[in-house]
């Protein structure tokens, strides 16, 4: 069959189901901001 993933490595894991580290957290709400900054704030300061 095509899709049989039988020779994937035993206990691979899809990035949901990971633990995140401390910096990745911290990449993600600097993202976030950056984000809203966008998305908010420079409308709201122009308008």
């Amino acid at each position: 069959m095509a899709d049989d993933h039988d020779d994937e490595p035993a206990g691979r894991l899809t990035a949901p189901q990971g633990e995140y580290t401390t910096r990745e957290v911290g990449i993600g709400f600097a993202v976030l901001a950056a984000g809203l900054l966008v998305a908010f704030l420079i409308p709201y300061l122009l308008g």
